[in-house]
C-alpha cells in the first residue's frame, strides 16, 4: 500500500527531526532518507548535505510525483495507461482487425507521449528485445502475483496465440496531432522495463531544480545519483544473481545510473520447474540465457530498457544490441555463471569475491 497522507507527514517530520538531532541544531542535516512505494517496489531517496526545508520540499514533491506515476503508468490500476489499453482493445473491436487502414486515432494524455515516443525508438534499436506491447502476454503469466500459492504457467496454446500475433511497437504510430494509431489488436502496453528508470530520471531533475546537488534515488537496486557522498563517490552494490549478498560494486559518478535486470526478481516454481518474469517476446516463455545484466549509463530510462533488452537478447546477441542502443558499460552473467564484461565496465566494476579468471570474459570494445 502507499503511505497515507497523515502517515506520510508524520514519517517526514520524524525523519527530518532525527536528522537534525544527528547533525546538530545549527548545522544543516548531512543525510536524510525517505521511502516511497511505487512500481511494485520500495523507492529509497537519500539526500546529502541538505537542510530541513530543502528535504521537506523535496520529499513532498517526489511523493506526489511517484504517486502519479504509480497510478497512471501502471497497466494494473484504473489510471491513464490502463484506460489507454482499454481504448486500444475497443478501437480494434470497433474497426475490425482485418481493416488496418481504418484504425481509430486515440488522443493521449501529455505525460504518456514521452513513454510511447521513446519506447518506439528503443524498441527499434533493440530489435524488439525491448517490447512494451506484450502486455497481454505478461498478464497471461501473472508474475505480478508470483507469491500466490496456486500460480501456474499459462497453457501453451494461449501463449502461441499471442506469439503468432507478434505485437511490436512498430504497430503503433503518432499522427500530426500526436494521436495514437494501432494496427495490431494484440497490442497492450506495459512499460515495466522503462517507466521506473524514466521516472527516476525525471525526479533527479526535480531535485536539482530544488537546489539539491547530492542525492541517490534507489528503486529496488536500480538507481541514479547526482553529486557525491561528502568527499567520496556513491558506492553501489550489485546483487549476486544466485547467491546471498553482493557480486560486485561500482562507484557511481555524478549523473550516472545503474540498472540491473535479473531472473531472480520475480519467479515461482511449478512441478519442480522454475519460471521467472523475463519473457522472450519471440517464444512467449521466460528467457534461458542470462541470469542478470547490469548497465551503467547517464540516461536512467535507457539504462532500464537496455538492461531488459540485453538480458532477453542473451549471451549470443547482447553485444550487437548494446551497440545499437549506444550502451558500453555492461556486465552480463550468463546461464552458466560466466561473467561477460565490456572493457569500459571492466575498468569500473570491483568484484567483492574475486572470481576465477576463466569465468570472466572481456568483450571487444563496442
Amino acid at each position: 500500500m502507499l503511505i497515507q497522507p497523515e502517515l506520510k507527514k508524520w514519517v517526514l517530520a520524524m525523519l527530518v527531526f532525527a536528522s537534525s538531532l544527528l547533525s546538530g541544531c545549527e548545522q544543516p542535516a548531512k543525510q536524510i532518507n525517505y521511502s516511497i512505494f511505487a512500481f511494485g517496489t520500495l523507492i529509497d531517496i537519500t539526500l546529502y548535505d541538505v537542510d530541513q526545508n530543502q528535504a521537506e520540499a523535496a520529499f513532498e514533491q517526489l511523493q506526489k510525483n511517484f504517486d502519479f506515476y504509480h497510478q497512471h503508468w501502471s497497466p494494473w490500476t484504473d489510471g491513464d495507461l490502463a484506460q489507454l489499453n482499454s481504448q486500444l482493445a475497443n478501437s480494434q473491436l470497433t474497426t475490425g482487425s482485418d481493416n488496418p487502414d481504418n484504425n481509430i486515432a486515440l488522443s493521449l494524455p501529455e505525460h504518456l507521449l514521452p513513454l510511447i515516443k521513446t519506447s518506439i525508438e528503443l524498441s527499434q534499436q533493440s530489435e524488439h528485445f525491448y517490447n512494451p506491447t506484450i502486455g497481454q502476454l505478461i498478464n497471461l503469466w501473472q508474475f505480478h502475483k508470483y507469491q500466490d500459492e496456486n500460480i501456474r504457467p499459462p497453457a501453451h496454446s494461449l501463449i502461441q496465440r499471442l506469439i503468432k500475433a507478434r505485437p511490436q511497437m512498430s504497430d503503433l504510430s503518432l499522427d500530426k496531432q500526436n494521436r495514437l494509431i494501432n494496427t495490431n489488436p494484440a497490442v497492450s502496453l506495459n512499460f515495466g522495463a522503462f517507466a521506473k528508470g524514466y521516472a527516476i530520471e525525471l525526479e533527479m531533475k526535480q531535485l536539482q531544480k530544488l537546489g539539491i546537488q547530492n542525492a541517490v534515488i534507489n528503486a529496488g537496486g536500480d538507481l541514479s545519483v547526482i553529486g557525491q557522498h561528502g568527499d567520496r563517490l556513491w558506492n553501489i552494490g550489485i546483487r549476486h544473481p544466485r547467491e546471498q549478498g553482493l557480486l560486485a560494486s561500482i562507484e557511481a559518478r555524478n549523473n550516472e545510473s545503474i540498472f540491473t535486470s535479473g531472473d531472480y526478481e520475480r519467479f515461482y516454481y511449478y512441478q519442480g520447474k522454475r519460471f521467472h518474469h523475463l519473457l522472450d517476446p519471440t517464444t512467449g516463455y521466460p528467457t534461458t540465457d542470462a541470469q542478470s545484466v547490469t548497465i551503467l549509463h547517464q540516461d536512467a530510462g535507457r539504462a532500464d530498457a537496455a538492461a531488459t533488452a540485453i538480458a532477453v537478447a542473451g549471451s549470443q546477441n547482447w553485444q550487437r544490441i548494446a551497440k545499437n542502443l549506444g550502451i558500453n558499460h555492461i556486465m552480463l552473467v550468463d546461464a552458466k555463471g560466466n561473467i561477460h564484461l565490456t572493457p569500459a565496465m571492466q575498468k569500473r566494476v570491483k568484484f567483492l569475491n574475486k572470481s576465477p579468471a576463466s569465468h570472466i570474459i572481456i568483450s571487444e570494445e563496442l
